[in-house]
């Protein structure tokens, strides 16, 4: 038989191992909000051998490196920029060699 009780409530929630992390932290603190999104971040493990896990992979940098400032966000631009550089001269060498066979 169900209870009358809010499925929600605080003290009906399946314990987690977030929630042994944040003991005696308030709950209704912004802070201790985003250091539990943080932790739940930390946790997520999908696979990264499909297209989906990589894709996640891509999105969590990219999220990270928008929060990030500084040294940390100057890095992930020039992380980003010679992945981007690599890829154009990829290119470039392919379609000189495309063009050399079919036209030469």
């Amino acid at each position: 038989m169900a209870s009358a009780k809010a499925a929600d409530a605080p003290d009906e929630r399946p314990p987690s191992s977030i929630d042994d992390e944040l003991i005696g932290l308030d709950p209704d603190d912004p802070e201790t909000r985003a250091f539990a999104e943080h932790l739940g971040r930390m946790q997520q493990q999908p696979p990264s051998f499909t297209i989906e896990g990589t894709v996640a992979g891509v999105e969590r940098f990219a999220d990270s490196a928008n929060r990030a400032g500084g040294l940390r966000r100057l890095t992930a631009v020039v992380v980003v920029g010679l992945i981007l550089l690599g890829v154009v001269i990829s290119v470039w060498y392919y379609l000189g060699t495309l063009v050399w066979v079919f036209f030469y």
